[in-house]
C-alpha cells in the first residue's frame, strides 16, 4: 500500500456509507501547495429521481455539477484516490465517520458514537433553499436591519445573515419534537436578536412547534429595550420575550429549558451558557464562541505546559491565541461529552461570513461519566496543567466524575 492511501477495508466502508442507504455528506479538503481543494457531495431529489450533488472549490472559484448514480460512484473513487495531507468527514444517518491525514502519511480514523437521525433528501433546484426563505421572512429582516425598505439583504449585512441561515438550518437538523408540549428556548447573550426573533419564527412556521416560545437574555438594557421593540412590531409577544439579565442570574420559566442557543458570547460567557443548559437538564444545546481570553491569561506569555517543544509556539500572540481557541473549545466538548451529551464541533457557516464560524452542537442522551471521556479530558488537562474555567463552574456537577479516575 503506498503513502497516504487508506486502506481497503476503510474505502469500502465509506462505499457503503456514500452509495447505501442514511448517506447525507461527504466533505474532503486536500491541501496542496499552501491551498486547499474542497470537494463535497451530498444526496439531492430533481424531478423526483435521486441524485448527488457535488461542489468543487479550488482557488476560490466553485463548480456545482448533478450526478447520477453510477457518476456519484466514478467521483467518489476520485476522492478515494486523492494524495496527500487531507480531511474527510463523511455524514450518515447511523453517524459520522472523520480521517485525517497527515503530511508525514499516517491516516487517523475517528468514528461517532452510533445514531439514529432522520435523513431528509430536499428536493432540488436553482434557488437555493435558505431557512429565512421557508417562511416570509421580509418584515422580520426590514425591522432587524438585515434588509433595506425594499427587502433586499444589504451587502454590509450579507454575513449576519448567512449566519442566522445556516444557525437556522442547523437548527432544524437538529431538533426533533412532534409539535406537541411546550419547548422553550433561551438565547444567552442575544444582543440585537437578530438570531431570537428569527428562530422564534422559524420554530413555529417552519418547524411546525405551534407552543414554542423563545428568551433572549442580554445584561444590556438598551439592547433589550431595542428587542422587545422589533417584537412589538412583528407581533411576536406571544413567542418571544427579553430580559435583562446575566446569563449567570438568570432562570428560565419553569426552572428548565429544552433548548439553549448562544451565538457569539464574549469568553466566559459561552461557558456560562454551556453551564446553565447543564443545570437546567437542556435537551439540546447549540454554541458558537467568539472571543476566548481566559486560557491564555492561564497559559500566558511564552509558558509550556511541554518543555521547549511549545516554548516558541507560546511567545507568538497569534499562534498562542488560536492556539487557546482550539484548547478551549476542546476542553468544552469533553466537558459536556463527560456529562452526558453527544457533541459535534462544526463549521457551522463559512470563513468567509466570520472567523468564528466553529459551533458546538450537543444532544443529551448517553451516559454520564464515561471512563473513555473523562480519560480524554484529564490527559488533555494535565497536560497543559490548567483547570479550564467551566471546570471550575460545574465543579458541583463535574467533580465527582473527575475524582472516580484522577
Amino acid at each position: 500500500m503506498e503513502k497516504f492511501e487508506l486502506e481497503p477495508k476503510l474505502k469500502d466502508e465509506i462505499r457503503s456509507r456514500v452509495l447505501g442507504d442514511g448517506f447525507m455528506k461527504i466533505v474532503q479538503s486536500v491541501r496542496r501547495g499552501g491551498a486547499v481543494f474542497r470537494i463535497a457531495m451530498r444526496p439531492v431529489e430533481i424531478g423526483g429521481e435521486r441524485r448527488f450533488q457535488a461542489e468543487m472549490t479550488d482557488d476560490g472559484q466553485v463548480q456545482v455539477k448533478n450526478l447520477d448514480a453510477d457518476a456519484a460512484a466514478a467521483g467518489l473513487e476520485e476522492i478515494l484516490a486523492q494524495k496527500g495531507a487531507r480531511e474527510l468527514h463523511l455524514m450518515t444517518g447511523r453517524g459520522d465517520l472523520h480521517v485525517r491525514v497527515t503530511r508525514k502519511g499516517r491516516v487517523v480514523v475517528s468514528r461517532s458514537a452510533e445514531m439514529d437521525r432522520e435523513v431528509v433528501v430536499l428536493p432540488h433546484d436553482r434557488v437555493k433553499r435558505l431557512p429565512l426563505s421557508a417562511f416570509d421572512s421580509a418584515a422580520l429582516l426590514r425591522a432587524t436591519g438585515i434588509a433595506d425598505g425594499s427587502g433586499k439583504v444589504r451587502a454590509s449585512m450579507r454575513g449576519k445573515y448567512d449566519q442566522v441561515n445556516e444557525f437556522l438550518r442547523m437548527v432544524g437538523e437538529t431538533v426533533r419534537h412532534d409539535g406537541q408540549g411546550s419547548f422553550t428556548v433561551v438565547d444567552c447573550g442575544c444582543g440585537k436578536a437578530y438570531l431570537t426573533l428569527a428562530l422564534a419564527c422559524y420554530l413555529v412556521e417552519v418547524m411546525k412547534i405551534p407552543t414554542a416560545k423563545v428568551v433572549g437574555v442580554d445584561r444590556r438594557g438598551d439592547v433589550v429595550e431595542s428587542a422587545r421593540r422589533m417584537a412589538a412590531q412583528l407581533d411576536l409577544g406571544g413567542r418571544v420575550s427579553f430580559e435583562e439579565a446575566d446569563i449567570a442570574a438568570f432562570t428560565p420559566p419553569g426552572g428548565a429549558a429544552d433548548m439553549v442557543v448562544s451565538l457569539h458570547a464574549c469568553d466566559t460567557a459561552t461557558d456560562e451558557a454551556l453551564a446553565k443548559a447543564v443545570e437546567w437538564k437542556t435537551k439540546y444545546v447549540l454554541s458558537a464562541p467568539c472571543c476566548q481570553h481566559e486560557l491564555q491569561k492561564a497559559l500566558g506569555h511564552g509558558r509550556s505546559a511541554g518543555g521547549d517543544a511549545f516554548a516558541g509556539l507560546l511567545r507568538q500572540s497569534i499562534l498562542r491565541e488560536r492556539l487557546c481557541d482550539i484548547l478551549t473549545d476542546s476542553f468544552r466538548a469533553m466537558i459536556m461529552r463527560i456529562l452526558g451529551y453527544r457533541v459535534q464541533v462544526v463549521e457551522f457557516v463559512s470563513p468567509d461570513a466570520t472567523a468564528r464560524n466553529i459551533m458546538l452542537r450537543c444532544e443529551s442522551g448517553v451516559k454520564s461519566g464515561q471512563a473513555a471521556a473523562v480519560g480524554e479530558y484529564l490527559a488533555l488537562r494535565d497536560f497543559w496543567q490548567v483547570t479550564p474555567w467551566l471546570e471550575t463552574r460545574l465543579a458541583p456537577i463535574l467533580s465527582k466524575h473527575l475524582e472516580r479516575f484522577a
